[in-house]
């Protein structure tokens, strides 16, 4: 995988400020964040929240925050710096609306020489640094990690070919299989082989043996996710998934398993990632396993940071975590989840490469009892960004 090469942002990408953030230039001191949310995938209200929380908590003393909302229909827009317009009120979830104004529409260039966010009136917001909150796809699959390549602007979190290969599934367990991570048995279903080959791919998901879980190979946040206890639900579990995503991948389901996740983040030059203290999530209430319900809506997960395992095992998640961030070719950051068997086996479950930044989100939660508080981790992953730069390829 194509690694970034070290390049600082050029500081004379700045210029003057639009709309939303005023008419004069930045502060020399500071630099210019687009931070970018909601967008077109089913994750779009939870993106909202994560640039709510980051919204909150960035320093301002530091940073320059232009909040660039992207509509559920794909329409760029200036948003206002307001985080309490992103929060969940009276039960209902934060989302972009359509512009109203030529003027608040936006798109980010892909032209080097723009060096930021051209409006709809014409003007240019300067940028020095693009922080993508876009969960799921879209977002955290390559997509605006292309644009932001092409418009040679520096972005926090990996690049386009790690983004795209951890967003999906398949692809995420055949890597970490050919480098021999220990992953869980798995089965994944294209579009061609559930159209062609049907039974098969039914039969051999069935030998991976029950429960098992049918999830949408580049979904997140667990829409779509079925939890299959008898083979009759198989079949319409995968078309479930399929509603999400045309790529399905099916695992066995470990019983008795301990969920486990863990930040990591990009070490300096040439050394190891750095991997916070494990947390563990355990499911209460009605659910069977950590739905999107149990995540966001209702409270009805325990998560426990950090994690109640020895010091042993801890060790072996983060070493296990660390392979996992450099084999994907992982950049800035990325949560890594695994599973800890009752053997004491730790297989791998998934990585996130634009993990939920939200008030209650694990990755903040696990950095904070690591000893770096959420503005610090805003801080650091901003920074580390602009001083790597944008890739070249050259």
């Amino acid at each position: 995988l194509l690694q970034r090469v070290v390049r600082r942002a050029d500081p004379t990408r700045r210029g003057p400020a639009v709309g939303a953030v005023g008419s004069s230039p930045v502060e020399p001191s500071k630099h210019r964040v687009a931070l970018v949310f909601g967008g077109r995938s089913g994750e779009h209200s939870i993106s909202c929240l994560s640039a709510g929380s980051i919204l909150t908590a960035i320093d301002r003393s530091k940073f320059e925050v232009v909040p660039v909302g992207i509509t559920r229909a794909g329409t760029w827009r200036i948003m206002p710096d307001d985080p309490e317009g992103l929060r969940i009120i009276d039960g209902s979830l934060p989302e972009v609306t359509e512009p109203t104004s030529p003027a608040d529409r936006l798109i980010l260039s892909p032209d080097p020489n723009i060096g930021g966010l051209l409006v709809g009136d014409g003007a240019v917001i300067g940028i020095d640094v693009v922080f993508p909150v876009l969960h799921g796809a879209y977002g955290e699959d390559g997509t605006i990690q292309g644009l932001c390549e092409l418009a040679d602007l520096p972005y926090v979190g990996p690049g386009v070919a790690s983004s795209a290969i951890c967003m999906d599934k398949i692809l995420t367990k055949n890597v970490l299989a050919a480098v021999g991570l220990p992953i869980g048995p798995y089965v994944g279903v294209t579009d061609q082989t559930w159209t062609s080959e049907r039974e098969s791919v039914i039969e051999a998901a069935a030998a991976l043996g029950l429960p098992l879980f049918v999830k949408p190979a580049r979904g997140g946040s667990s829409l779509g996710i079925s939890k299959v206890e008898e083979l009759s639900a198989l079949e319409p579990a995968i078309e479930e998934a399929r509603r999400y995503d045309h790529r399905v991948i099916v695992e066995r389901g470990l019983v008795g398993a301990r969920e486990l996740e863990c930040g990591v983040l990009a070490g300096s030059v040439g050394g190891p990632a750095e991997v916070s203290v494990c947390a563990e999530i355990e499911v209460t209430g009605p659910h069977d396993f950590y739905d999107f319900q149990a995540k966001y809506l209702d409270g009805s997960a325990r998560i426990t940071v950090p994690a109640d395992i020895t010091a042993d095992q801890h060790s072996r998640v983060v070493a296990i975590a660390q392979r996992a961030f450099a084999a994907l070719g992982c950049e800035g950051m990325a949560r890594i989840d695994l599973f800890l068997l009752e053997d004491g086996t730790v297989l791998i479950n998934e990585p996130n490469t634009i993990p939920g930044f939200t008030s209650t989100s694990m990755f903040p939660a696990v950095w904070a009892a690591s000893g770096v508080d959420y503005q610090q981790l805003i801080e650091r992953l901003l920074t580390d960004a602009i001083a790597q730069g944008a890739s070249a390829l050259s």
